[in-house]
């Protein structure tokens, strides 16, 4: 990986306009992503993982927006580029895949065109027999059997595992530089969500493809990922290694995911439940989002607007109790 990123995210800000006033559904976020590298986004529902992914794509629908903020790729601020040229990024140069692929995919065409249709709208392929090759590749190595057999068959006849590997496929298509897979084996079972997982991982180390993971899952997290940011209210309120968000958790509410796990273990370990619930992002307090619900608050917690704080190279967290030095007080 080089030291210049390949996506960087820079206090970026999406608003939702709602009776109750704003509701800021991003807040200041600041990430990057490293060509080939894996990073995990974590957090509860509603905190505004999915958003931020849809922001990068610029996918925001009205009366939504970006209010503020970069969205630096390559060099490029997404944010300034033309409607046309957006449209040239998205698919081939940044591609998604979406948690429920019964509403991404089109129940009215066979999947294999469904895959074709980012081929030609790119115009990667030469003519339509190497576009049907390409889809025909694309299908095998996303694992879908007899892509041949297979092409012409419809959403509904693919099980709900073949299915989220077809939408892997049509994000694959023309081999993006970056993939951002927002919540991809939520409806799966155990045994499919792994196999989703091993393909992800193998689109990686073959393909060099980067790639953003939105999970509410932090143990996926662990192990499919090499950093993590985790979010809370649509803020990131720590980053860094898996080995050092995992190991030594230095936020309350990163502290709280983890008890949350359950543990298999000789000893019996009992579950921790988070108190309280997120706060109404139309009315986040002013300080920390996450003190009414954090067992170690303190008053400055309630007053002040939190910056992130490096801890230790590339660990950086968002909490009033946290030394430059060292970590939790």
């Amino acid at each position: 990986m080089t030291d210049t990123p390949l996506l960087e995210l820079k206090n970026l800000t999406t608003v939702f306009p709602t009776r109750r006033g704003l509701v800021y559904a991003v807040d200041d976020v600041s990430l990057s992503l490293q060509s080939g590298e894996i990073l995990g986004v974590v957090g509860e529902s509603g905190c505004g993982k999915s958003v931020t992914m849809l922001s990068i794509l610029r996918l925001i629908s009205a009366p939504g927006r970006i209010a503020s903020g970069q969205i630096l790729f390559q060099g490029r601020d997404l944010l300034k580029l033309s409607n046309r040229e957006m449209r040239r990024v998205r698919g081939k140069e940044i591609a998604i895949v979406f948690q429920d692929p019964l509403t991404s995919l089109n129940p009215a065409f066979p999947v294999g065109e469904q895959i074709r249709e980012s081929l030609r709208i790119h115009r990667v392929a030469r003519n339509h027999l190497s576009e049907k090759e390409r889809v025909l590749q694309l299908m095998s190595e996303v694992g879908i059997s007899s892509p041949m057999d297979r092409y012409r068959d419809y959403p509904h006849q693919f099980s709900g595992g073949m299915q989220q590997r077809a939408l892997i496929a049509i994000a694959l298509a023309c081999e993006p530089k970056i993939l951002l897979a927002d919540e991809p084996t939520t409806s799966l079972d155990v045994t499919i969500q792994a196999q989703i997982i091993d393909l992800m991982r193998r689109i990686n180390q073959e393909h060099g493809t980067a790639i953003i993971l939105v999970t509410h899952n932090l143990d996926l997290a662990a192990e499919f990922c090499q950093r993590i940011a985790v979010m809370y209210a649509g803020r990131i309120v720590e980053i860094g290694t898996t080995e050092q968000v995992i190991e030594s958790p230095q936020h309350p509410y990163t502290r709280g995911l983890l008890t949350c796990i359950p543990r298999i273990a000789a000893q019996r370990t009992r579950i921790e439940p988070i108190p309280g619930n997120v706060p109404d992002l139309a009315a986040v307090p002013p300080g920390c989002a996450f003190a009414e619900r954090c067992s170690l608050v303190e008053p400055l917690c309630q007053k002040e607007r939190v910056p992130l704080l490096e801890v230790a190279p590339g660990h950086h967290v968002r909490c009033m109790r946290v030394q430059a030095s060292g970590g939790v007080k």
